[in-house]
This record gives C-alpha cells, sequence and structure tokens, in this order.
C-alpha cells in the first residue's frame, strides 16, 4: 500500500519509522510546508494519513477526496467543521476516518469513561474534574482526547458544557490542561467527594501506539466509504 504522509513532523516521522520497519507498505510522497499538498501530487497513492495543524486538516481532506484517495486524519481542533466535511465526502465520494487519538487503549479508555459516567451520574456528591497532560509543542488546549472524553460524558449524564479551567458550576466539567516537556500524553478523568476519590487514567508511554493505530486505520479504509471515527471502525461504539 503507498501511503501518502500529509505532515512531517513527530507523527509523521513515527508513522513512516514503523513503516519502513514492518516493511509492508512504502511511503509514497510526503507533504508539509516546503512540499505543498494538491490533488495531482496524490495520483498514485492508495491512502493517505494526515497530522498537521487544525486549521489545514479541512482542506487537506478535500484535497485527499478531490484526488479520490481515502484519507486518515488525526490532527484535532478541526471537528467545528465536521458537518462541511461530511457533505464533502457525500459530493465527492471520499472516504475519511478520524479520531483525536488513534491509539487502540484510548479507544478502550473511550469506552471505560462512557460506562463509569453512567455509573457516577446517580451519585452527584462526586464532582467531576479532568486534566490532560501533553508536550509543549502541543498547539490546541484542552487535547482533543480531552474534548472526546469530556463530550461523551456530557451525552450521556446531566453535564451540559466543559470548560478549559477550574469550574465549580454543577453541570460543567473542568478540564485542567498542561504543557510540559518530554510528555507524550496523559489524561485523567477524576471523581471526587468528601470522603474518597475514583479515577482512571490513560497515560501513553510515547507515540508509537498513536502511529501504530493510524496505520491500522489506513489498512481499514479502503474496505470503507463516507466517514468513519475510528471507535467506529473498530467496533467499539455501538454505532
Amino acid at each position: 500500500m503507498k501511503i501518502a504522509l500529509i505532515g512531517y513532523g513527530k507523527m509523521g516521522r513515527m508513522i513512516e519509522e514503523i513503516i519502513l520497519k514492518e516493511n509492508k507498505h512504502e511511503v509514497f510522497a510526503r507533504f508539509n510546508s516546503a512540499n505543498e499538498l494538491t490533488a495531482d501530487k496524490l495520483n498514485g497513492a492508495d491512502v493517505a494519513i494526515e497530522f498537521t495543524q487544525p486549521n489545514l486538516a479541512v482542506k487537506n481532506i478535500s484535497i485527499c477526496f478531490d484526488a479520490s484517495v481515502p484519507v486518515v486524519c488525526g490532527t484535532t481542533g478541526w471537528l467545528a467543521q465536521i458537518e462541511e466535511v461530511k457533505k464533502l465526502a457525500t459530493q465527492k465520494k471520499g472516504s475519511l476516518i478520524y479520531a483525536s487519538n488513534f491509539s487502540v487503549g484510548v479507544n478502550l479508555f473511550f469506552e471505560l469513561n462512557k460506562q463509569l459516567a453512567q455509573l457516577m451520574n446517580n451519585y452527584p456528591q462526586y464532582k467531576l474534574r479532568m486534566e490532560e497532560i501533553h508536550h509543549t509543542e502541543k498547539k490546541d488546549a484542552p487535547s482533543g482526547t480531552a474534548i472526546s472524553l469530556a463530550n461523551d460524558i456530557i451525552s450521556i449524564t446531566s453535564k451540559n458544557n466543559w470548560v478549559n479551567n477550574e469550574s465549580f458550576i454543577e453541570d460543567e466539567i473542568s478540564i485542567i490542561s498542561h504543557r510540559l516537556h518530554n510528555v507524550t500524553g496523559t489524561h485523567i478523568v477524576q471523581y471526587k467527594s468528601d470522603v474518597d476519590q475514583i479515577e482512571i487514567k490513560h497515560e501513553a508511554f510515547n507515540r508509537s501506539g498513536f502511529a501504530s493505530g493510524a496505520l491500522l486505520a489506513a489498512e481499514i479504509i479502503l474496505k470503507h466509504k463516507g466517514v468513519h471515527t475510528f471507535s467506529e471502525i473498530l467496533k467499539l461504539t455501538n454505532k
């Protein structure tokens, strides 16, 4: 499978490293600020993997649709435009798998988070708080993974909003963001009462889990049309 890497930062390089190590696929092209992405440059690629910036993601996805190249997108911070992207996919018969996090472990964590939220919804004495820790180069805050966790809780509980600071409003979820050097990514969901505390935590030791998941999505996307989340593809949801 010939894979175009759109964005050649830390994630793009990690994906390339796994491709070279496993020797199952090949890197078709690398696109960054020095090699601008266009539809004609994708001619011959089987699939594209996109890890760039929030302001570039929708444009890059649209270019992939124009080139009839399925795309796996791991960029976060652009989901306010997801309905626009779904319309483009329908119009252009495009294929997209997107995720705030392509780690299989994190997608299992998503499911655990929803199950715990359902249980805790009956016990208002526990105050919910979330925390996420990432490297200093991460542009968006809170992380896309943290937003996904919060939105999953909102969808099944009495919470109706999240804020990126400490909140004392009952129906809001506090998400506290930290940016530290040499941190891959940690997410904590915490329920605290006056007498005890319950929390679940996912900590990534390196980026290889994210890269391997993105490659798995690239292998799977050839069998699917339309727009899908990685969790849906993994059959970890009921959708």
